[in-house]
């Protein structure tokens, strides 16, 4: 299984050597929210592990956001030395001016916006503005978004598409880019088997049974996410194995409708909806199982960091999961919309002779997916296509 693929770039997905000093760089880094979600828990972790692993790094990372609802990634990153720049008290109507006028004033070497909105509006804006930024946009989806004619039409002015998965790389979502690359980015595998070794404290701390069977689910509780068929094939779980205890993580407007369906189906004791956990990956790291039933998924973070733990993963066959999960080795994968078939799966991973081995497989391939070297790999590409087009210092430099 291939973690780190890279194509149509002039260079090659080999790692960078360790410890690294980068000269002279200005690297700004737009995402729309900064609120605990896939694309921005990637991001946010793909900038603190820079800043942990590259030595006396002289890359000046600025992030900017339209808006947060919680300062817990802004804190994370602001207490990492990066600079952040959150316009949520910005009216709407002015928001992306706002976000051109602050570009303008950083002017980046190199500018990554990781949604489509914000890449419309700064695309041509650095362009026609005749700034030498380097444009790099990051695909973290597989679904067109609502402006996708906007953001077809301008993601020509990229200078470098990178896709977070194989599937994304071969979706409508990133099509008109001219150069792109793939990168699975990874989480730090290191923390979650950290958090997998004291899986009993946490067990506790959620008041889980040592001899219970932990299945865990965390998603945002959104109709893509099909929490009413992931409790549906919970009732069904817990009929074969009471033993079985589900708990489903996550904020979201059809969270007070799974409370309902949970307690219609009298499973309040086996399946408990914790709304939103603060550090949820603990939570992955102490389960016996991750189980995933959405309708849609670009490559879920939860997923890597259930694999870096160790922890299997049953899921619906939907998005990037194919590209993490293979039935059988780590997990196993079940067709969309069929909460038996689902059920089946998780009943076939709890038998102790599959779990086990399918744990083993998990393990394994958790140790191609430490966001070390995808970190590396990012200041190298910003570096080569700086250096390229004569902005900043841009050099690598042994330590």
């Amino acid at each position: 299984m291939n973690f780190h693929s890279n194509s149509g770039c002039d260079q090659a997905d080999a790692a960078a050597p360790a410890g690294l000093t980068v000269r002279g760089l200005r690297v700004c880094e737009v995402v729309k929210t900064l609120d605990p979600g896939g694309a921005e828990v990637l991001l946010v972790e793909r900038l603190l592990t820079a800043r942990r692993r590259i030595v006396n790094s002289a890359v000046d990372y600025t992030v900017i956001c339209l808006r947060a609802s919680t300062g817990e990634l802004i804190e994370r990153l602001r207490s990492a030395g990066v600079t952040v720049v959150d316009l949520s008290s910005c009216p709407r109507a002015l928001v992306y001016a706002r976000l051109a006028a602050m570009v303008r004033r950083f002017a980046p070497d190199v500018l990554n916006v990781h949604s489509p909105a914000p890449g419309i509006v700064l695309r041509p804006f650095v362009r026609l503005t005749r700034r030498r930024s380097v444009l790099v946009s990051t695909v973290h989806g597989i679904q067109w978004p609502k402006t996708m004619f906007l953001d077809r039409l301008t993601r020509r002015l990229d200078d470098r598409t990178v896709a977070v998965s194989p599937a994304v790389a071969q979706s409508r979502a990133v099509a008109g880019c001219r150069r792109l690359l793939t990168r699975i980015h990874g989480v730090d595998v290191r923390n979650q088997r950290e958090w997998a070794a004291r899986a009993a404290d946490v067990r506790r701390e959620f008041d889980v049974p040592e001899s219970a069977f932990l299945c865990v689910t965390i998603a945002n509780f959104r109709p893509e996410k099909n929490h009413r068929m992931l409790v549906q094939a919970a009732s069904e779980v817990v009929r074969a194995r009471p033993d079985a205890v589900f708990l489903l993580a996550g904020e979201g407007p059809l969270r007070d409708a799974v409370v309902r369906d949970v307690r219609e189906r009298r499973l309040a004791g086996q399946v408990r909806v914790l709304g939103r956990v603060s550090g949820a990956r603990r939570l992955i790291a102490a389960a016996d199982l991750l189980v995933l039933s959405s309708h849609h998924e670009g490559l879920p973070v939860v997923v890597m960091e259930a694999l870096a733990a160790g922890v299997p993963v049953v899921s619906t066959r939907v998005g990037g999961l194919p590209d993490l999960i293979t039935s059988g080795r780590n997990g196993i994968l079940t067709e969309p919309g069929s909460p038996g078939a689902l059920a089946r799966a998780v009943l076939q991973a709890m038998e102790p002779r599959t779990h086990s081995e399918l744990r083993a497989g998990a393990l394994a391939d958790g140790d191609g997916l430490d966001m070390v070297t995808t970190s590396e790999w990012f200041e190298e590409l910003y570096v080569d296509l700086a250096g390229r087009a004569g902005l900043g210092r841009g050099t690598l430099q042994p330590q």
